[in-house]
């Protein structure tokens, strides 16, 4: 018995001072990918809403932070309860864990793993506020965004990655979030702008990007930070499975970039800027999913078939009607699905587990799951979104006016600019007003 005993210590965990730093390093990276999100989004509205969509995004660090820590963190990872929700009270303001307390079979600590998954929780919210850009009151999406993490991230999250969680049980695979966070979110942008409407001259004014340099910087930290997002989620770097999410996370993001771009010649005659960003976050989004279980060639046709698919889906809303401001839908909810079901197709059995897709010899039977993983979510994001965006219209309201709308959502939400050039100068009126240059003879006196 005492052998056993001591084989069974042994065999436990130990913290991996090496595996912390990683996964601290990673957290910072994921964080990192909310301001990135806010330039992103921030760059593609015209100038008098910029602000606005910044701090939509930039909120959600405040408000997500304080509801993971008070509750969010036991409702998503604590004891699962019925398959459909945790909880845990050592969870609740994280006060009950010890500072090495390992979280369960690896060898990071509790509070390593809780702050890694925070980050998540972070973006998610964010991640719907581009497709309600111009018009939605500040008030009424701070309120919104806690509610909406409560009743729907935190169980979603559950679900999917939570010990006992229903999806997790079934064997849906979702590497880093492709149903968690985008199909979760794009799902959430359809059903609250269904319920809050278009904008003000929608498919009638330009409503061009005010600055694509920001737009691309903006891309730019979400593809430095999705290196985090996905590579740390194998939770350690012992056995080389987050060395092939890295690899096949830049391989499908530069493929998924090429194919948009590529349909965007054919179809429209222009290789754009605002193509090649998006092409590139359409990539990440789908091997978010699929990325520990493709191979890097698979990781090739998951970034091509999502930058083509989801370049065709962002003109879908002005056939269907619905306004989707910055194609949240046609991006994160498209490229979301695209990703998490060709894991069915493309799973070789070889990364992090066993399970093959059907071009691997495994079958229908994990595409059947994926599918189920997939419309199980979506189904549950949108609605539970659409009725809290009813009852929050109906009750405090979700809009701004038409007329501050039209004004600018900057000036009457946030009393500010993002661009002043009131003290900038130049022109013939500043020149005429200038004083006079001191003529050579005065130089002299003054010596």
């Amino acid at each position: 018995m005492a052998s056993a005993i001591t084989t069974l210590a042994a065999d436990a965990p130990t913290l991996s001072a090496a595996n912390t730093g990683f996964m601290l390093i990673c957290s910072a990276l994921v964080m990192l990918m909310t301001p990135g999100l806010a330039f992103f989004y921030g760059g593609m509205v015209r100038v008098k809403s910029s602000l606005n969509m910044l701090m939509m995004s930039f909120i959600s660090l405040g408000i997500v932070t304080i509801l993971w820590v008070l509750y969010g963190f036991s409702l998503a990872f604590g004891t699962d309860s019925g398959s459909l929700i945790g909880w845990n009270s050592d969870y609740v303001g994280l006060s009950g864990i010890g500072i090495t307390e390992l979280w369960d079979g690896y060898t990071i600590p509790v509070y390593v793993f809780a702050v890694f998954q925070l980050m998540f929780a972070v973006i998610t919210p964010a991640l719907i506020s581009g497709a309600l850009a111009d018009r939605v009151k500040f008030g009424a999406w701070v309120l919104f965004t806690a509610l909406w993490v409560t009743v729907v991230y935190f169980p979603v999250a559950h679900w999917v990655w939570g010990a006992g969680g229903w999806l997790f049980e079934l064997g849906v695979i979702d590497f880093a979030g492709g149903t968690a966070v985008h199909i979760n979110a794009g799902a959430a942008a359809l059903g609250v702008i269904l319920v809050i409407g278009k904008r003000v001259g929608f498919k009638k004014d330009p409503m061009r990007p005010h600055s694509l340099p920001l737009v691309m910087l903006g891309a730019g930290l979400l593809w430095f930070g999705w290196f985090g997002f996905n590579a740390g989620s194998w939770l350690g770097n012992d056995d080389g499975v987050g060395a092939v999410m890295f690899v096949n996370t830049q391989v499908a993001t530069a493929a998924a970039m090429l194919a948009w771009l590529g349909y965007e010649k054919l179809r429209h005659g222009s290789f754009t800027t605002l193509g090649a960003a998006s092409g590139a976050v359409a990539g990440l989004v789908a091997i978010t999913p699929s990325g520990g279980a493709v191979s890097p060639l698979g990781a090739i046709a998951v970034g091509a078939i999502a930058g083509l698919l989801c370049a065709m889906a962002v003109g879908l809303k002005y056939k269907f009607g619905y306004d989707d401001s910055l194609d949240v839908i046609g991006v994160h909810l498209v490229g979301g699905v695209v990703g998490s079901l060709l894991v069915g197709l493309f799973a070789t059995g070889g990364v992090q587990s066993d399970v093959a897709g059907l071009f691997y010899g495994g079958g229908l039977e994990q595409l059947g799951k994926q599918a189920v993983g997939v419309f199980a979510v979506l189904a549950y994001s949108l609605v539970a979104s659409a009725l809290l965006a009813f009852l929050l219209d109906k009750t405090i309201g979700m809009r701004v006016s038409e007329d501050d709308e039209v004004a600018g959502i900057d000036q009457v939400e946030h009393a500010e600019t993002a661009y002043d050039f009131s003290g900038a100068g130049g022109g013939a009126a500043s020149r005429s007003t200038a004083a006079p240059a001191p003529s050579a003879a005065s130089k002299k006196v003054d010596a």
